[in-house]
């Protein structure tokens, strides 16, 4: 009896723990639904009596939730893909490229990216994308988002990229590949599932990133999903329903992704630790 019982604490405390992350959403999800914000103000934590459905088509077209949405998709997807092709050949370089001594500080400067923090680094990338004169366009963010994501995208693939056998690239060596040959035919093939990865992780961070985004736009049809959230106001009120469809809409692609995917990014991030 005793030993059933350590058994279920471990389990009882998840399930609340799960609880008290879903309760805030299911809030949201509820209030989503609900008619205006005197039915949320009186039944706040409670099922609608009636599902309102129209709030989220009012958030998607009036409210411009499909622009901010598809910015911010758009921007995300670019900037982790461009991340991943920059971050995997600058990790083939250090660690199946003999360069001597350069391999190890090169990828020493890189972990220092990772030591600095994003906001620490406001002011000087502002002057930066100024003097670019890019302000007020999505390249502002894409450029930071690259730069900002690189360091860890080096770590994972270099990780996973040194406990590949260096006789498969001797083969390739024997069947006459060149260097940028065995990178692109045989390295990216074989790790496709750090890429997978990595380019989760950087998808979530650029999808949620708000402070570049709020400071670096200022055109509304070139402003992100997070940021756009902050303009569910009108004159005299803020309607909390359709703001709750707008958060919905953006939690969506984070739930799915998590919810479908959520071993691929376990394994990507354990990739290296193990040596067989």
């Amino acid at each position: 009896m005793l030993r059933t019982l350590k058994k279920c604490i471990p389990h009882v405390v998840l399930l609340s723990y799960l609880l008290v992350i879903l309760f805030p959403f299911l809030f949201v999800l509820f209030s989503s639904v609900k008619k205006n914000n005197l039915e949320i103000a009186l039944n706040p934590f409670g099922i609608p009596k009636e599902f309102v459905f129209d709030n989220y088509i009012e958030a998607w077209v009036n409210a411009k939730i499909s622009t901010y949405f598809f910015n911010s998709m758009y921007i995300a997807i670019f900037a982790s893909v461009v991340t991943i092709l920059l971050g995997s050949m600058f990790a083939f370089a250090v660690t199946r490229m003999r360069q001597g001594k350069w391999n190890g500080i090169l990828f020493s400067l890189v972990l220092i990216g990772m030591l600095i923090p994003n906001n620490a680094l406001m002011l000087p990338i502002y002057t930066i994308v100024r003097k670019l004169g890019i302000l007020n366009t999505h390249w502002a963010l894409i450029i930071p988002y690259i730069a900002n994501a690189i360091p860890f995208t080096v770590i994972i693939l270099a990780a996973f990229m040194r406990i590949l056998p260096r006789e498969i690239e001797e083969a390739a060596v024997m069947d006459g590949l060149n260097a940028p040959g065995i990178f692109a035919r045989i390295i990216v093939p074989l790790t496709v599932p750090a890429m997978v990865t990595v380019f989760i992780v950087n998808f979530l961070g650029n999808w949620n990133e708000f402070l570049l985004a709020n400071y670096f736009l200022s055109n509304d049809e070139l402003r992100t999903l997070p940021v756009g959230m902050v303009q569910f106001r009108d004159q005299y009120q803020m309607n909390y329903a359709q703001m709750s469809a707008g958060i919905v809409y953006s939690v969506l692609p984070v739930v799915i992704i998590y919810a479908f995917l959520q071993e691929k990014i376990i394994e990507g991030l354990t990739a290296g630790s193990v040596k067989g």
